[in-house]
């Protein structure tokens, strides 16, 4: 089956994607701040203050050369990184041997993708059609912006 060797390409790709695109993505897309994180001086509450002392320093942190602007370069060097802590963090929980390689059998097992196939094979032939993908796609780009997601020019 191809979607058998397809499918880890596509979740190794969407790990680097994901992680160059963190800081111009909506809060939704990034990993969840711990409450510990924003709780900075650890009184068991958070105000609106800690809050946008976060945020504040997750800008300072990426704007590299201090200038109060976000270019490309930083936006592209922060994303960067966070997409390095990810694999790095994979790779610790992944590689069964510790021989600094994922194997096929090693990769994460998609959690959904049955599902996910199941819904899209709108027709149950057991396939795909480009129509089906098309339909898949423009249902989940309507979704996307009805949660308030700015939508990706991805076609």
């Amino acid at each position: 089956m191809k979607s058998v060797k397809f499918i880890p390409a596509i979740l190794i790709s969407a790990v680097a994607i994901t992680g160059t695109s963190v800081l111009a993505a909506g809060p939704k897309d990034r990993a969840p701040v711990t409450f510990q994180e924003l709780d900075a001086n650890g009184d068991g509450q958070v105000t609106q203050e800690e809050m946008q002392a976060h945020r504040n320093q997750r800008f300072t942190d990426a704007d590299t050369d201090g200038d109060g602007q976000l270019s490309v370069e930083e936006m592209q060097s922060a994303g960067q990184t966070k997409a390095s802590e990810r694999v790095t963090k994979m790779f610790e929980k992944n590689d069964a041997n510790q021989d600094g390689f994922l194997t096929e059998d090693e990769l994460p097992k998609p959690r959904r993708a049955g599902k996910m196939f199941d819904r899209i094979d709108a027709d149950n032939n057991g396939s795909i059609s480009e129509q089906e993908f098309a339909d898949a796609k423009d249902k989940m780009g309507r979704k996307h912006k009805k949660h308030g997601q700015s939508g990706s020019d991805d076609s």
